[in-house]
């Protein structure tokens, strides 16, 4: 194209990390001071990005018409509406690489600060007082650790709980035993890591699946002496359920970065809990794991603008590379066959079969995506239908 792509970088990102876009003439890098810059910016934006602040929203979306990707640099998309990008048929992608030893290092932190009693004896220090006898902690040599994830944050963890002599167990339906065996991990169930742990770190999304997953019921299920961390995602932990066990004494302590709502309320319950540390979202608050987000960002938002590569698509069937040049043929021929048939039935279409033979089950989904792009054109419109929003509007549709 004869034009540049405008991306637009939010929440105070350095753009020394952006070097796959700045250094591009391909690409105009907007970042907007206030809302009115941001509504002009965002008229002419063909890519977003975003860390935690901003908030996609369908409103946001809205005002950005030709906006052909939404970056999140980081992992957690929480403050992104998937459902409504998808409806836009734009593509979101993260960043999950760059933070891992940032947020690996900051949960041993916590660990290593709850066990030896560092931020409370430093309280007293500070305070005035010289209390010894108070602040008496544990070793973590020898204790056992229960990881919930045992993905890349959760691996790195564990790594470096080894190195402190810790046992490691993990709950991870998606850990293999192969895995588990490099790792130096026993692959347990989650009432195991829950009944086993010393130390209890989590290291899982927050999805359906595991909000609240800790809970009453599992804190119960803790020794008296455990000690819960979560670096994760606010919601994991039932936060009342929480503060009523550690003030019963049912586990010993925990450590927080993340919470139900953030930033945390000045009137939350959490704050002035004895036996409880609090950090404000400091997993990928070093200056490391900003350059690497940013970059690992900037290389995914220039290679979905001018390639068409969503192999970081968070709510597309992802392709990219290689298996996008294999691809891009077949989804072409998908597509156009699709729009044969929109075609043929326009108007009294009920349902679309779509078969594949000869070729491998998981290149599936983007063909599909492509020929009910096809399919739908004729009845939307080119510019209402793309390979992002195909599947979400046939469903919606019948």
């Amino acid at each position: 194209m004869s034009e540049k792509f405008v991306v637009i970088a939010t929440d105070k990102m350095s753009l020394s990390g952006l070097v796959a876009l700045t250094e591009d003439d391909r690409f105009e890098i907007l970042v907007p001071d206030g809302e009115e810059e941001m509504r002009e910016a965002l008229g002419r934006a063909h890519g977003l990005i975003v860390r935690s602040a901003t908030k996609v929203t369908r409103e946001l979306l809205e005002q950005a018409p030709n906006l052909r990707v939404v970056g999140r640099a980081g992992v957690g998309v929480d403050n992104i509406d998937l459902g409504v990008a998808t409806e836009f048929g734009i593509p979101v992608i993260n960043a999950p690489e760059g933070n891992t030893v940032s947020a690996a290092e900051l949960a041993m932190a916590l660990i290593l600060t709850v066990a030896r009693n560092i931020s409370w004896a430093d309280a007293s220090v500070q305070g005035g007082a010289w209390a010894r006898s108070q602040f008496s902690g544990i070793e973590i040599r020898g204790k056992t650790l229960g990881l919930v994830g045992a993905g890349r944050i959760g691996a790195e963890v564990a790594l470096r709980a080894q190195a402190f002599g810790m046992e490691t167990i993990a709950h991870d339906p998606y850990l293999t035993e192969e895995r588990a065996k490099e790792l130096r991990i026993e692959r347990v169930e989650l009432g195991d890591v829950i009944a086993r742990g010393d130390v209890i770190s989590l290291h899982v999304p927050l999805t359906p699946q595991t909000e609240g997953m800790i809970g009453e019921a599992e804190l119960k299920a803790m020794k008296s002496t455990a000690i819960l961390v979560n670096t994760a995602r606010g919601g994991v932990v039932d936060e009342g359920a929480l503060i009523a066990a550690l003030k019963s004494g049912e586990i010993a302590a925990a450590a927080l970065d993340v919470y139900e709502t953030e930033p945390l309320p000045e009137d939350s319950p959490l704050r002035g809990v004895q036996n409880l540390v609090l950090t404000p979202h400091l997993g990928a608050s070093t200056a490391e794991a900003q350059e690497l987000v940013s970059n690992e960002i900037a290389l995914g938002v220039s290679a979905a603008l001018l390639e068409g590569d969503l192999s970081k698509a968070l709510n597309a069937p992802a392709i990219g590379g290689e298996e996008l040049e294999f691809l891009r043929p077949l989804m072409d021929l998908a597509h156009k066959v699709g729009r044969v048939a929109g075609a043929l039935g326009r108007g009294g279409m009920r349902k679309a079969d779509i078969s594949v033979a000869g070729l491998d089950d998981e290149i599936l989904s983007p063909l599909t995506a492509a020929a009910m792009t096809g399919v739908l054109t004729p009845v939307l419109g080119a510019r209402n239908v793309n390979y992002v929003n195909a599947l979400h509007l046939a469903t919606g549709r019948g």
